[in-house]
């Protein structure tokens, strides 16, 4: 079973197509959906190494680095 985690549509880049962060027993994804598809970013959960979430006053970014160096997982605009 997987937690679902939707960004704000009232952020940049949200507006039409939200971006979703997926928590699952076997890895963390962030979706971004488009016209057509979908861009997906995926993390195994063994590889996650830190997860960073900033605050401001309506709305956070969280950032999810893995173990292995590559790119880290961002995403803008979600609800406290």
């Amino acid at each position: 079973m997987s937690e679902s985690f939707s960004a704000s549509r009232w952020t940049k880049g949200n507006r039409i197509f939200p971006t979703r962060i997926e928590v699952g027993p076997d890895r963390v994804a962030r979706i971004k959906p488009r016209w057509i598809g979908s861009t997906e970013e995926s993390i195994a959960i063994p590889s996650v190494a830190s997860v960073h979430i900033g605050t401001g006053l309506l709305f956070s970014d969280i950032r999810i680095d893995s173990s292995g160096g590559s790119n880290p997982i961002v995403s803008h605009g979600h609800t406290k």
